[in-house]
């Protein structure tokens, strides 16, 4: 990766999912697999913790540039594309861990389902416990079962999309705008669900490239 970037970028959740990388489609393509399939092979083959350590914390040096160079155009249904995404989640959760942990927690509560037990969050879900499961997540890509992470991300992904879907019920009546975002943030949250769920599969398949 290139260490050109060295001032972290902060990336607003209006641009989840969005972001745009290089020109030459081919190159960039060859080198996401590439790198990605690298920083995997690099994490789960060593024994120094010390390296998991700097590879989940990449962007709070780093930023997102250079990963977004890299693996923004990647298929999200592949091992760069999925990186990315669980990447962009961790970056975007420890810019605002405040409002991340109020959607989590209202999703905890509106959602019938286990997605919170899945994801793996204490309850009640504050922000340091949000931020907490954040690196989590992403340390199980790089030492425990990489499908589980991978699952745990898209539950994450999934409780969120109910608290904003009931929150933006809720600002539809006072602030329309804000209730727009909300939902907009609501569907971003369930494509992003449903693409590493469908990476999990792949995964457990042995086809995921």
């Amino acid at each position: 990766m290139s260490e050109e970037f060295h001032k972290p970028t902060q990336y607003s959740g209006d641009k989840f999912d969005t972001y745009e990388g290089g020109e030459d489609p081919a190159v960039i393509h060859r080198a996401a697999h590439d790198t990605a399939h690298a920083l995997i092979d690099h994490a789960r083959g060593t024994d120094d913790p010390a390296v998991v350590d700097r590879l989940v914390a990449y962007t709070d040096e780093h930023g997102v540039d250079a990963l977004a160079e890299l693996w923004a155009r990647s298929n999200p249904k592949s091992l760069p594309g999925a990186l990315w995404r669980i990447y962009l989640i961790r970056l975007l959760i420890r810019q605002d861990p405040d409002a991340t942990s109020y959607l989590f927690q209202r999703g905890t509560e509106v959602l019938g389902t286990i997605d919170a037990a899945v994801a793996g969050a204490p309850m009640p879900t504050g922000p340091d416990e949000i931020t907490a499961l954040a690196d989590q997540i992403l340390r199980g890509l790089f030492r425990g079962d990489f499908a589980v992470a991978l699952d745990r991300a898209a539950a994450f992904c999934r409780v969120m999309s109910a608290g904003a879907t009931s929150i933006a019920d809720d600002m539809d009546v006072i602030t329309p705008e804000r209730g727009s975002e909300l939902t907009t943030r609501a569907l971003r949250f369930t494509v992003t669900g449903e693409e590493l769920t469908a990476v999990a599969r792949l995964h457990r398949a042995g086809t995921l490239e």
